[in-house]
């Protein structure tokens, strides 16, 4: 069989695979905290006929003649920029300005999100949408009590609120937003509903203590707005064009390389 039928099928394999990574940052372009993938191909083993030969006294060297056999998925990466504000006016809606990510407790496992889409449970503990709890900087759960009023998270990821004491306004402030850095953030484990997890390569595991919002090269924390998805339609469009028609041309490869062995059956009559 021809070798240009089997390069056609590996092109089209993985051109449907960026189809999937381009449909996938669509349906999320309104995602909160959502980060997009990116698909990069390589070359596969090349198939050589004749290697390389230096040059000699009375001959020049030749160059090794090598035929393609198709390509491959390299990696699908993760792409952690910062995506745009939204607004919210929503006092526990937090957003991180720079790096580093939510921590948040899901049994004994520590989860990690950029996603600041935050409420109450009725115990006043601050919980994702799955319930489960975000961590200060000690590795604590952050509980506002209740009948507290005025609550107010600052840059620093400082939690305030007014709690009335026989009649008296008291200002309390002792718990912070915490914060943790990843080294790799590309090497991440996604496990949907906004949430990751670290991995071997993504540069350790989540401590006790946590970073507070604006120091050691952590973000800072905004009140009051959401970190909407990174995701460019406009480039999300073009790249899927570029996936059509690369199927396209692949199947194009297989057309041809049929009608060639039609070709070669029909000598014979």
């Amino acid at each position: 069989m021809l070798r240009s039928m089997y390069s056609g099928i590996s092109g089209m394999k993985n051109f449907q695979t960026k189809l999937d990574v381009v449909g996938n940052n669509i349906a999320n372009v309104n995602t909160a905290g959502f980060k997009k993938g990116r698909i990069a191909f390589q070359d596969m083993l090349s198939q050589t006929s004749q290697g390389a030969t230096a040059p000699g006294a009375n001959r020049g060297g030749i160059n090794p003649k090598q035929v393609g056999t198709g390509s491959k998925i390299g990696s699908i990466d993760t792409i952690h920029t910062q995506g745009f504000m939204q607004n919210t006016n929503e006092t526990k809606d937090l957003m991180i300005q720079g790096d580093g990510m939510f921590v948040v407790q899901n049994g004994n496992e520590k989860l990690l999100t950029r996603s600041g889409n935050f409420s109450l449970d009725k115990n006043g503990d601050l919980v994702t949408a799955d319930g489960y709890n975000v961590l200060d900087t000690a590795g604590q759960k952050i509980n506002i009590p209740n009948g507290a009023k005025s609550l107010s998270i600052q840059q620093n990821g400082s939690v305030s609120y007014i709690t009335d004491v026989n009649g008296t306004s008291t200002a309390v402030s002792n718990q912070k937003i915490g914060l943790f850095l990843v080294t790799n953030p590309g090497g991440l484990e996604k496990l949907g509903s906004n949430l990751y997890r670290t991995t071997a390569n993504s540069g350790g595991a989540i401590g006790a203590t946590l970073t507070e919002p604006g120091n050691g090269g952590a973000g800072e924390i905004i009140s009051g707005a959401l970190e909407m998805s990174n995701v460019d339609l406009s480039e999300e469009f073009t790249e899927m064009i570029t996936a059509q028609r690369g199927f396209q041309a692949n199947t194009r490869i297989i057309t041809t390389s049929d009608e060639i062995l039609q070709e070669l059956v029909n000598l014979k009559r």
